[in-house]
């Protein structure tokens, strides 16, 4: 079975450009390069990853794009461009000529307007992904939910994908109003969900695999198997434990599905959404 880690990410560390790296998680406030994470995804049995960024510069584009044409395990990559610019079609088709890049992503979860994802700049940039065959990674808070349905309505054609499960309230127990959006994208069948930022989500140093079923079931029902994908968030989820305790969640939890909706999960899914 060929697996793809869908969701992990490479940096130099900087104090200023990942501030968001908090006290809590101090364990990762260091480099993290291929050659740290090369010898972790052989002793997991994963086959490939998909780099995306983390910073919202295009340095951080190319950056990552450098590292995938010096190692083949990076699949793919998901960039940055400002969506928002008037000349974003120029870097679209500019981009084009890259085949390691599959797609973009904004960090919408630390906008301070909510509903960026619905200002007419932003739906602008959004429009164009799909003629340059880009893809669209969603990363928001749980209270930004409620945008989406209609974001994605507007481009039925154009492959989106939620990352981290839009980030419930693991830790606190909270289900019900993320439960409920989660539920309204159901219909939509350009939309993906990745199984991955959970850990981080929960208590960092007492989760217990069984806290996340009743996300994992709220998930599966709503997207299906055909939709799903794994991440680690890898070396974010080193806050919280290793890879191996990281992926053995997923593993548990979908041995009792077939060996073909394992295949999906693990890896054709990834494969399908982005073209890798």
């Amino acid at each position: 079975m060929v697996t793809i880690d869908s969701h992990q990410h490479f940096w130099k560390y900087d104090p200023v450009k990942h501030d968001w790296i908090g006290d809590d998680m101090a364990v990762i406030r260091r480099d993290f390069l291929p050659e740290d994470l090369a010898p972790v995804l052989q002793e997991n049995d994963v086959q490939g990853c998909v780099a995306v960024q983390a910073d919202q510069s295009t340095g951080e584009t190319d950056f990552l794009l450098g590292l995938s044409k010096q190692h083949d395990f990076i699949r793919g990559v998901v960039g940055w461009t400002d969506l928002q610019s008037p000349g974003v079609e120029e870097a679209l088709a500019a981009y084009s000529s890259e085949p390691a890049l599959k797609g973009f992503r904004h960090i919408l979860q630390g906008e301070q307007q909510r509903d960026l994802c619905l200002q007419q700049p932003f739906l602008n940039g959004i429009s164009l992904l799909e003629k340059y065959n880009f893809s669209y990674d969603i990363l928001i808070l749980q209270d930004q939910l409620r945008f989406i349905p209609e974001l994605v309505s507007r481009f039925p054609n154009q492959r989106f994908v939620i990352d981290h499960l839009a980030k419930p309230g693991i830790r606190a127990g909270d289900i019900s109003n993320w439960k409920r959006d989660i539920e309204l994208l159901s219909p939509y069948e350009n939309v993906h969900c990745k199984i991955s930022g959970m850990v981080t989500e929960a208590d960092l140093q007492n989760w217990k695999s069984e806290d996340f079923i009743p996300y994992l079931d709220v998930v599966l029902n709503a997207f299906s198997i055909k939709r799903v994908m794994y991440g680690s968030d890898w070396p974010v989820c080193l806050a919280a434990g290793n890879y191996t305790e990281v992926i053995h969640i997923v593993r548990s939890w979908f041995s009792s599905f077939t060996i073909n909706e394992q295949e999906l999960f693990f890896g054709k899914n990834a494969i399908d959404f982005y073209h890798l």
